[in-house]
């Protein structure tokens, strides 16, 4: 596995290419808890928040999007903003394979990450795209 971290001076920076299928939710939140708790770099209280918003941007890029999925989150002073990159250039959201599905009911995932105070964005990045979340506290 590729993972960087920005070295000291600068904020610290997590760039990691994720594994496809059911398991990148999984790789993405424990790297993203270690680097909160290794860091010290949000409350607390947010650390959770921040392990939660990259767990359903992480899904939703595997159930929607093709792969590679990659993981950066970088934490600043006040502010930590979140992107997970795919190789789909579909912006609408809907994968065309049937390749992962979804058992049972879905679609709140980008609406639990707005509630919890994050800013969305989506663009195109290389052959795919990129969707960021933007947590400020």
């Amino acid at each position: 596995m590729n993972t960087v971290i920005a070295p000291c001076g600068c904020p610290p920076t997590l760039h990691i290419p994720l594994s496809p299928g059911a398991q990148a939710a999984r790789q993405a939140r424990r790297n993203v808890a270690r680097l909160v708790m290794q860091m010290d770099a949000c409350p607390r209280t947010l650390a959770e928040d921040l392990v939660l918003i990259v767990s359903e941007l992480v899904t939703n890029a595997v159930l929607h999007a093709h792969g590679p999925y990659a993981l950066t989150i970088r934490l600043e002073p006040g502010r930590a903003g979140i992107a997970v990159s795919d190789g789909s250039p579909d912006m609408s959201g809907r994968r065309a394979d049937v390749g992962t599905r979804r058992i049972g009911p879905g679609g709140r995932g980008l609406k639990i990450v707005r509630a919890l105070g994050a800013d969305l964005f989506v663009s195109r990045a290389g052959d795919g795209k990129q969707v960021v979340a933007v947590l400020t506290w």
